[in-house]
């Protein structure tokens, strides 16, 4: 431990939560520090006890659902040590904000919807330091700028479902170092938010942390993110720290075989691999429960799943031969506009300007750009979710944006659509078995109930789950295991392409190094071919034979998967590449 006096000092802590079934120890004797001045990562996979470690220190669990069971948490001032467990509640009022703040995980969930960005700044002003109206005001309007939120002055008007995902995560900052804490705990901050986004709000936290003096835990399950960011790095798993150092250290000389295999399942840039690594390539658990390492190296595993040039040639050759399977020429998706404090003196929004493009029977063709350029929008308008202004998308011999409703739906078994978020699209009503039945009873496959029930067993043991969950409702799973269902419902129509729209956006990245293996061995052996759509250029690499590069509604460069990344051409392209993080 340091010699000076931490700023922060968690010892033995354990923080529990009561379900039906059973007592869980979400956080299980975990002890570290936080230094002055200091940036710690913790990162781990969803479950890990990351964001239960973060609520734990902020004493916000919700004691009908999870409690701090025992443990210290201390924090020092001006060489006072205070036990922030031991407090009344009006007492760690008083500390949180002032000298321990947090930015939550969700800007969409954390602002209130119904009070303007403003004002909920202005309201922690004047709790924390008795301001009057005017004066909270302008310290708003003075953080805003702060947090390089453009026109502050119309972002303090604007309700949070009229700003963007990286606007929202800045004023959510704004908040949080509204009081001047000198510790800013920062819960998973650029989830789903695209490269560029990613990299500004990381530059800007580290830019807030040397203005202000302040000591940060940033939690992640994004090891590109802290790398480079973080000075420490805590590396948690089932609720445990299994290894911990300076951040590059851990990086490059990883010790513990779960740090191995969450480095290795990351898709890299000058890779070409037909498969991505996993955690169990590392790692196992015997009877007992009990960790055991594999002896193999990062290195031997990668090697081992190199793709074949030659092979991967022959295939392109052939796919490429043919007559396009869809041809998509000059789409426009125009949406109105009402006048608002953000959007001034515009008519309509133009997503989608004027774009063609070829999609070959058998291909993955990726799709890459910022959020708001138009790549969801895109995806619809193929499946003709979304009335497109002008523009044709032929499909065996048929302009699908001329067709009505009606006429649609026979085709829509054969065109379908994985969805971004995991959470939202299963309906809550109904169990994972019954979500995949569903769409089978409407386009009448197979004889009875009894065969579709059967046939969904199937799927969901293809997606790499069993039948024991054909009957659970989705909030009994994790979001990689939502997603598989979703996969499920998917294959349950035998579609000939599909769409992936940001659907491994939202998962940790060994949940999403299984999800995108699976997405390939389903590919190969049904035929598929892919649309798939996301914001980060390393999956997209990892997953596409070709990449288009959208920005600002138009597509601006259009290649195969390494000459793109290798010889950008498009200026935007260069910028992209530039945002993801290196981990030299």
């Amino acid at each position: 431990m340091s010699e000076i006096q931490p700023l922060l000092q968690v010892k033995n802590l354990i923080t529990v939560f009561q379900t039906k079934r059973e007592v869980i120890k979400a956080v299980n004797d975990v002890s570290f520090y936080l230094n002055k001045k200091e940036i710690l990562g913790v990162v781990g996979e969803s479950g890990s006890g990351k964001s239960a470690t973060a609520l734990s220190i902020m004493q916000l669990l919700k004691p009908a659902e999870g409690r701090v069971e025992s443990g210290k948490i201390i924090f020092t001032d001006n060489n006072k040590n205070t036990d922030l467990i031991l407090l009344t509640e009006k007492e760690k009022q008083k500390f949180r904000g002032k000298d321990i703040a947090m930015i939550f995980q969700g800007p969409a969930s954390s602002l209130n919807p119904v009070m303007n960005c403003g004002n909920q700044v202005v309201e922690i002003l004047r709790v924390c330091y008795g301001l009057n109206s005017k004066d909270a005001h302008n310290r708003t309007l003075e953080l805003f700028k702060k947090v390089k939120l453009h026109e502050p002055e119309i972002v303090f008007n604007a309700y949070p479902h009229q700003l963007s995902g990286g606007q929202k995560q800045r004023v959510m900052i704004a908040i949080a170092i509204s009081c001047n804490p000198s510790v800013l705990i920062a819960d998973e901050p650029t989830t789903s938010l695209d490269v560029t986004a990613q990299a500004s709000i990381i530059k800007l936290l580290k830019h807030l942390q040397q203005e202000n003096g302040m000591s940060i835990i940033f939690i992640t399950h994004d090891l590109g993110v802290v790398y480079g960011f973080a000075d420490r790095l805590l590396v948690m798993h089932r609720g445990k720290i299994v290894e911990e150092g300076i951040t590059k250290e851990v990086f490059h000389h990883p010790v513990h075989p779960y740090t191995k295999g969450l480095l290795a399942c990351r898709p890299a840039l000058h890779m070409n691999l037909y498969k991505l690594p996993v955690i169990s390539d590392f790692m196992e658990t015997d009877a007992s429960g009990r960790l055991i390492e594999k002896l193999i190296s990062v290195d031997e595993i990668r090697n081992s799943l190199n793709k074949n040039d030659a092979a991967e040639k022959i295939r392109s050759n052939n796919i490429y031969k043919e007559k396009p399977f869809i041809s998509v020429t000059d789409i426009s998706v125009h949406f109105p506009v009402r006048h608002t404090a953000l959007r001034r003196n515009k008519d309509v929004i133009k997503a989608v300007s004027n774009v063609s493009f070829n999609i070959y029977k058998g291909e993955t063709l990726g799709l890459v750009g910022e959020s708001g350029c138009g790549k969801s929008t895109l995806g619809k308008a193929l499946l003709n979710l979304v009335r497109t202004a002008n523009g044709d998308v032929q499909y065996l011999d048929r302009n699908l944006t001329a067709l009505s409703v009606d006429e649609m739906r026979p085709l829509r078994k054969n065109l379908q659509l994985i969805f971004q978020d995991p959470y939202s699209s299963l309906n809550p009503r109904l169990t994972a078995g019954d979500a995949i039945v569903e769409p089978m009873k409407e386009f009448s496959l197979y004889s009875n109930d009894n065969s579709r029930k059967e046939f969904a067993m199937h799927l969901l043991k293809k997606v790499g789950m069993d039948e024991t969950h054909f009957k659970r409702y989705p909030h009994e799973f994790s979001g990689g295991q939502r997603q598989r269902i979703g996969i499920a419902r998917t294959l349950a129509l035998n579609p000939e392409f599909i769409i992936c729209d940001e659907c491994v956006s939202s998962l940790d990245v060994s949940v999403q190094a299984q999800v995108l293996n699976l997405l390939n061995d389903l590919k190969v052996e049904f035929g598929f071919t892919y649309l798939f759509i996301s914001h980060d250029l390393s999956v997209v690499k990892f997953m596409s034979d070709r990449v288009m590069i959208m920005h600002q509604g138009q597509i601006v460069e259009t290649g195969s998967t390494d000459e793109l990344y290798a010889n950008p051409k498009s200026e935007h392209t260069q910028k992209l590449i530039d945002a993801i993080p290196k981990l030299d």
